[in-house]
């Protein structure tokens, strides 16, 4: 039984205090956790750059957001398209440019099993090129940003990291011999959270006053299966969502909480610890050894900084 920190109801956003000063960056933050994640940062008073693909979704995002906590609520919008390299380099140039202080950048963007294998402009797998490189080039680029305010890098993983392959396919990544709409998202997120466990290791051994966390929704009613998956994944989600899963506002409680909270500690994954990890408490759940296999996240950190080429400065 794992130790729950946060008590039987675990934690909640009751624990934040005022936000007043602080600024957030969110990914893929127009709709479900990503959008409740920034408005419980906006309700405690603190400053979001939504950091989004679609334009339009965005404004009537901010729009919605201003209509709830007024004209003058702190919420911005940089345009940046994960599965486009050049994109996210100027975005962050554009983040870097606007804002002099990142508190937290969460990585919660996604997409979800595609039907049939697709490819992005840089020449990923579609969800190993959003749900991950994208990421990790980012991340890079904000990195000294956010070391200079002592901030934090949130890594929004899934459960379905350990109902894949439970490994990276090195040898073929972008599963052109036999794709899988669900083992290719799964090698995607599994990608996700070896690098935040390979990037809380090469921060506490620089020294750095930048805090990794490494959180998962569950099972939450959000737009991630409707947005990128087959038509039968899409019907079976739409039936069993209302039965089995979480509000979106829920779901988005581990990236706040792994944001925000003082009591958070490395080699954690935080997230709902009942009903397999899907629903309930927030608190600390098991992580799969597949998680934490260095020598894996080491090769693929080394193949990350070669196919993005950026190389860290950490």
């Amino acid at each position: 039984m794992t130790h729950r920190k946060f008590g039987p109801k675990g934690w909640t956003p009751d624990r934040i205090g005022s936000l007043s000063g602080k600024t957030y960056a969110i990914t893929g933050a127009n709709s479900g956790a990503g959008f409740q994640a920034t408005r419980t940062l906006l309700l405690k008073g603190a400053s979001v750059v939504m950091m989004n693909r679609s334009v339009t979704k965005s404004e009537t995002a901010i729009n919605a957001l201003k209509e709830e906590f007024g004209r003058d609520v702190k919420v911005s919008f940089v345009q940046m398209d994960l599965a486009v390299l050049q994109s996210v380099r100027e975005a962050a140039a554009e983040v870097l440019q606007q804002f002099p202080c990142i508190d937290a950048l969460i990585c919660n963007a996604a997409i979800a099993q595609v039907p049939t294998q697709k490819l992005t402009v840089d020449g990923f797998e579609s969800q190993l090129g959003v749900n991950y490189f994208g990421h990790f080039l980012l991340c890079g680029l904000l990195y000294e940003r956010i070391e200079k305010s002592a901030g934090r890098i949130v890594i929004v993983g899934s459960n379905g990291y350990k109902m894949g392959l439970k490994r990276i396919k090195f040898e073929d990544l972008n599963f052109d011999n036999k794709y899988s709409a669900w083992n290719s998202y799964a090698q995607s997120k599994l990608a996700q959270m070896m690098f935040g466990y390979e990037l809380q290791r090469r921060v506490q051994i620089a020294g750095s006053r930048v805090v990794v966390q490494v959180c998962h929704p569950g099972a939450s009613r959000t737009n991630l299966i409707n947005e990128s998956a087959g038509v039968l994944n899409k019907i079976i989600w739409a039936a069993i969502a209302p039965i089995i899963a979480q509000s979106a506002e829920k779901g988005s409680w581990p990236e706040v909480m792994c944001a925000t909270e003082k009591e958070v500690e490395a080699g954690k994954l935080y997230g709902p610890t009942k009903r397999a990890d899907t629903i309930g408490a927030i608190d600390a759940c098991s992580i799969d050894d597949c998680a934490l296999d260095q020598d894996a996240a080491a090769k693929l950190w080394a193949i990350s900084e070669e196919k993005t080429d950026l190389k860290w400065a950490i």
